[in-house]
């Protein structure tokens, strides 16, 4: 079955919601951590779930990313320093960038096979769906 998102107006909730959480499309800023949060995608295909994180200038070194009772935790945390220094001056710029995003697992992934990858500012989490789980092809039943 393919995610339906709702608009802000409808009552009706979306799989996507009900599978990955009201955090899915909701709260981009984030005032605790004085930043933004990064946009993300989340695909379904038919044979896994694939959220896309975009966080361009950070490297896959400052991610982490965890499972635990069935709610995967994306976060990460990075410190930007710049210093110059001449004979009378001196200046020192601190920037800390953290972010955390967390979503509820649908009971078809399989959450001992998630992989995790980072390629041109974009961290792909892939959540395999179990067998069971998995759309099954249209069949013909004969008639007796």
């Amino acid at each position: 079955m393919i995610p339906m998102l709702r608009s802000r107006g409808s009552s009706i909730p979306s799989l996507v919601d009900t599978f990955f959480g009201d955090d899915f499309l909701s709260n981009f800023f984030d005032n605790t951590n004085l930043g933004t949060v990064p946009a993300v995608n989340i695909i379904e295909s038919k044979d896994d779930f694939a959220i896309e994180v975009a966080a361009p200038g950070l490297e896959k070194k400052d991610f982490n990313v965890d499972v635990h009772n069935n709610v995967l935790t994306i976060s990460s945390q990075k410190e930007f320093k710049d210093e110059q220094r001449d004979e009378k001056v001196m200046r020192r710029e601190f920037s800390y960038t953290a972010f955390k995003r967390s979503f509820s697992l649908p009971d078809g992934a399989d959450s001992d096979k998630i992989k995790a990858s980072y390629k041109d500012g974009i961290l792909t989490v892939t959540i395999p769906k179990k067998e069971e789980a998995k759309e099954k092809p249209a069949r013909q039943i004969s008639i007796s």
